[in-house]
């Protein structure tokens, strides 16, 4: 591998902006890093370039450690946004520069320059100044100065952003193709998806410091595994669907066959998040004539011209059963009509031609494929005895955060405490509840009931900081490391796996314990991209959670869970008894990966 960062943290006032990334680059490669800005991704390349000290992890160079190396001594070439060329020297100065500070001879430094000009399309503009070229000659002469002393990296920080769109074009070109040519491993940061599409050999999309997500283009765009990535790779729709059999989704009124596997953990009448891409959808003026199964019948709200693609908006009404996956702006659409669902359309302009719409015109849907995302956070479920309580939970920092970062639809159940069950809880994604004054029987008796993901929120509980996950040695832990990687992508918080063994482990012990550590964080990093923290205590598993949890960093507890009612209960009060004190304000996620709620109903 040509670059590799190891759990490499930034931090800024305690706050990571940069959380834990692991990644590799390949030799040649040319890897984007695409982000919205604030997202971490600059802040991560100025840590490879030395230009920024990384608080945690690694960064490695062709095989060298460099997380403590001089910056001029790593290597490394670096194109700035603004150019960064020097106003007073002339362009053969500004290229030489590199050189001349490494003592390489005239000769070699003036054979070095018009190499670099020829390849950047220069030739001849040696005694110009800064000022005298336009923007985008200047930006190729940055990145011929970062060339000059060949190193082995290129790193490019949004190089293209204050260029207008013809020469952004054109120079995208240019660096592709010396890039190419050259064959020097390359990061480029940006936030423009089309920028990302026609560059990279692969993509690394970066959210609130974490990476989420690497791939190439197309895998990115047609399988993601995140919201997040699949809205910010382009328009998608995300529609709420049912499992009825491991290949074949409901969805509205399609029945839709899936390629592979809709969830690994789903079952029949899981609720999934589904990813129908504009141009997958089938428009018809009756559904008799759709060539695929048909999602609905609805009404063209908005029509506009895009060139080449006509884009269209289509409200499709209550009856057709089809739940959107995400929350619609009732400002931004105030007309929307109760239980109506908005998809976004796009068509060629032969399509457009051979069938004109207008904003009013009734028209049948069809969907040509769709995708399932892994996520099983598909909705959250607030449970309350009154609607001022379900507020005031919605409220606390942490479900707050989610909510706003997620955008999943939200619903709640007004229930009496003495309620345990309801049917909603078995179809619900995430089930939310207040924790204060909560008894660990209760918390058992909902997740027996078909809570099996429940986020469980006392009164007063900051924002975590810290994650701690601990699954008990004979719990099945991967339900909950899918959950953990689908949370901790919504909140700006390090994540730590957990292992507790005696004081007086025997060798052995000692051995299997580690191993399963090393094989969690392989497993969630290969599963779910997504690179955790891993720590193994010694000591009762409750003294050593309560003393992590008790950190100047407000926490939340994950812990995978499994077994009928009373072996639930008797694991909360044996490993997380002083959560439930009356002024513990820690916030509490369950992963339960027992027997269906159906089985347990016999037993209850």
């Amino acid at each position: 591998m040509s670059i590799r960062f190891e759990q490499v943290t930034k931090r800024y006032r305690g706050v990571p902006v940069v959380n834990d990334v692991t990644l590799e680059v390949a030799k040649g490669e040319f890897f984007v890093l695409l982000g919205a800005s604030g997202s971490g991704k600059s802040t991560l390349l100025r840590g490879i370039a030395g230009l920024t000290d990384i608080d945690h992890g690694r960064i490695a160079l062709h095989g060298r450690d460099v997380t403590f190396v001089n910056p001029r001594d790593r290597g490394v070439g670096f194109v700035f946004q603004h150019y960064a060329l020097f106003r007073n020297m002339s362009i053969a100065d500004n290229i030489e520069f590199a050189l001349r500070i490494r003592g390489v001879p005239a000769a070699r430094r003036r054979e070095r320059r018009r190499e670099l000009l020829r390849l950047v399309a220069l030739e001849g503009m040696d005694e110009r100044l800064p000022s005298q070229l336009s923007g985008g000659q200047q930006q190729r002469v940055a990145v011929a100065r970062a060339l000059a002393h060949e190193p082995g990296v290129l790193l490019l920080d949004e190089p293209f952003g204050a260029l207008d769109a013809k020469i952004r074009t054109e120079l995208r070109r240019t660096v592709r193709e010396v890039q190419r040519r050259l064959g020097t491993t390359t990061i480029l940061v940006t936030h423009d998806q089309e920028e990302a599409f026609s560059l990279a050999d692969r993509i690394g999309v970066m959210h609130m410091g974490r990476l989420l997500e690497t791939g190439q283009p197309q895998q990115l765009y047609r399988q993601p595994a995140t919201r997040f990535v699949a809205t910010f790779l382009g328009a998608a729709n995300l529609l709420l669907g049912e499992v009825a059999t491991p290949y074949r989704v409901r969805v509205g009124q399609a029945m839709i066959n899936h390629a592979s596997q809709a969830r690994p953990d789903a079952v029949s009448s899981t609720e999934v998040v589904t990813v129908v891409r504009p141009e997958d959808i089938e428009l018809a003026r009756h559904r008799q004539v759709l060539a695929n199964p048909c999602l609905g019948e609805g009404q063209v709200l908005e029509t506009s011209f895009g060139g080449g693609v006509g884009r269209l908006l289509v409200q499709v009404g209550a009856g057709a059963n089809l739940r959107a996956a995400a929350r619609v702006d009732a400002q931004v659409h105030p007309g929307l009509a109760p239980g109506a669902c908005l998809l976004e359309v796009t068509r060629t302009a032969a399509e457009a031609m051979a069938m004109p719409l207008a904003a009013g015109d009734s028209i049948a849907l069809g969907v040509r494929r769709l995708h399932v995302l892994p996520t099983p956070v598909s909705s959250f479920l607030f449970r309350a005895p009154t609607r001022e309580a379900v507020l005031e939970l919605r409220q606390s920092p942490l479900v707050a955060q989610l909510v706003q970062s997620t955008r999943a639809n939200l619903s709640e159940t007004i229930v009496a405490e003495e309620q345990p069950g309801t049917a909603t809880l078995r179809s619900a994604g995430l089930v939310v509840v207040d924790n204060t004054g909560r008894t660990p029987a209760e918390i058992a008796s909902l997740v027996a009931h078909g809570a099996r993901r429940l986020l469980c929120v006392p009164r007063g509980a900051a924002l975590p900081r810290r994650v701690i996950i601990h699954c008990p040695d004979d719990a099945p832990q991967g339900e909950a490391m899918g959950l953990v990687a689908s949370l901790v992508r919504h909140i700006n918080a390090e994540a730590t796996f957990v292992s507790v063994m005696r004081r007086d482990a025997v060798a052995a012990e000692r051995t299997r314990v580690l191993r399963r550590l090393l094989d969690t964080r392989a497993e969630v990093r290969a599963s779910h991209g997504l690179d955790l923290r891993t720590e193994l205590l010694e000591g009762a598993v409750s003294e050593q959670l309560l003393a992590l949890a008790s950190g100047p960093d407000p926490a939340l507890l994950v812990m995978g869970i499994d077994g009928d009612r009373a072996e639930i209960e008797a694991a909360l009060v044996r490993d997380l008894g002083w959560l439930f004190d009356a002024d513990a304000r820690w916030p509490l996620l369950l992963s339960y990966s027992g027997p269906r709620p159906a089985a347990l109903a016999a037993v209850l």
